[in-house]
């Protein structure tokens, strides 16, 4: 016979039910289990790091495959330019824009964009300080005067608070850069812009693939510049590219740097007639980066995508921890990532120094970094009056407060480039473990 469902004698239940009682008493008089990685000892202090794989692959790139090989050999085996024009086509259909031209780098393309512009002389043109001097200083070879703008500390691009701070009467565009693929609010600047009758010329050289409202970057400006240098989400190793949406545009900025191609405009192009000698620059693409720039596109939306997961796994669980945060990023943009993943550090919130936090991740095995970006304006090409015609603007105030708390609170993590769950749990693990001993740091 069962006797499970048996109804249990009723002295034998209270007998029970006190010891149950009494256990439940007890139970809540424990303290709750203490934060699991207090208990382990900091790799800085003698314990086993967190972070104990290296995976080769983890941060490699470019992520080059057989088709770009045999795409490559047979081009050695039957030379030709034909893949140059091949990716400016490819690269229309997915942006779905009119006009871009293929160029050796991504400071060509940029410079043959400010070309296009045909601004008056000492036309002052805003830019960001925390960015790259490559659309920078060609500015000079067009009179053109660069005015260092600050940036949001959140996101690390250009403030457009602070952009209407240094208009003056001579401003005529505005260059935002996105910076490491957060997309800068576009919507904001295109505003600013039309308000003041300024140019928008956008540097996506971080942000292929990046998106603001559903729009790719690189379709909000008048004309955009691409870098295709070896680190960027669309790597041919070198190159660059630029788009238009005027046609004018587009045949001035070709000129510059294409002696071959003017012969291809309509007959009333007042470019024509160049052909033979442009204006004296050659520019043109490898047609073994045009190859390679044409397959990585191909590939880049699902590239973005295992990348930004990879990412987004890492830093919302880190992020949890008081005082670390990431670059913002709008709910209505999509931002992409390359070479490295930038963090920020609130000391007064973390309990700690950033360089005692970087210290001990780095003893835990973590491949981190303060960083620190030169300010463009600290450079000495834009203070020294034998290379302007027209000065540099630089900041009264020295260095932007903007600028200052981006380079007081940013730290650089690794992107992880191919599918690394046990690195990324590894990684979490590592920032547990030394916040959960941030007293000890301080």
């Amino acid at each position: 016979m069962n006797f499970s469902h048996q109804k249990q004698p009723r002295r034998e239940f209270i007998k029970t039910a006190g010891l149950l009682s009494s256990t439940t008493l007890l139970t809540n008089q424990i303290p709750k289990q203490a934060n699991p990685r207090k208990l382990e000892t900091l790799a800085l202090n003698g314990g086993k790091p967190a972070v104990t794989i290296t995976p080769p692959d983890a941060t490699k790139w470019p992520i080059y495959t057989e088709e770009e090989i045999q795409a490559v050999s047979e081009l050695l085996r039957n030379p030709s330019y034909a893949p140059i024009a091949e990716f400016e086509e490819a690269w229309k259909k997915y942006f779905e824009c009119p006009f871009a031209k293929a160029h050796c780098n991504g400071t060509s393309a940029l410079t043959s964009t400010l070309f296009a512009l045909d601004l008056p002389p000492g036309s002052e043109i805003l830019v960001p300080d925390y960015s790259t001097w490559f659309p920078v200083v060609p500015m000079r070879f067009f009179k053109y005067v660069p005015v260092f703008v600050d940036i949001n500390p959140k996101t690390l691009n250009i403030d457009v608070e602070d952009c209407k701070k240094r208009l003056s009467p001579k401003t005529k565009a505005i260059m935002p850069v996105h910076w490491y693929g957060v997309p800068c609010d576009l919507d904001y600047i295109d505003e600013f812009a039309k308000e003041h009758g300024l140019e928008v010329i956008e540097d996506a050289s971080h942000a292929h693939g990046a998106k603001l409202k559903n729009v790719l970057i690189g379709k909000w400006g008048r004309m955009a510049g691409f870098s295709l240098q070896t680190t960027k989400p669309l790597p041919a190793i070198e190159g660059g590219m630029a788009m238009y949406k005027n046609i004018r545009d587009y045949e001035r900025s070709v000129t510059y740097g294409n002696y071959d191609l003017p012969k291809t405009f309509p007959e009333d192009s007042p470019y024509r007639k160049y052909q033979g000698t442009a204006f004296g620059g050659k520019l043109r693409i490898h047609p073994v980066a045009a190859i390679l720039g044409r397959i990585q596109l191909k590939y880049l939306d699902q590239k973005n995508k295992t990348g930004v997961a990879q990412m987004k796994k890492l830093n919302d669980a880190i992020t949890q921890l008081p005082g670390l945060t990431a670059q913002y990023v709008r709910p209505d943009a999509e931002r992409v990532y390359y070479s490295r993943n930038l963090l920020f550090i609130d000391e007064a919130k973390a309990g700690a120094s950033r360089s005692a936090i970087v210290k001990a991740l780095k003893a835990e095995g973590v491949d981190i970094v303060e960083y620190q970006w030169t300010l463009l304006h600290t450079y000495p090409i834009f203070s020294e009056s034998q290379w302007w015609e027209y000065m540099p603007v630089l900041p009264k105030e020295g260095t932007p407060k903007g600028c200052d708390e981006a380079n007081k609170t940013t730290i650089s993590l690794p992107y992880f480039t191919t599918e690394q769950p046990e690195l990324v749990e590894q990684y979490i693990h590592a920032f547990e473990k030394v916040w959960a001993h941030i007293d000890e740091l301080k």
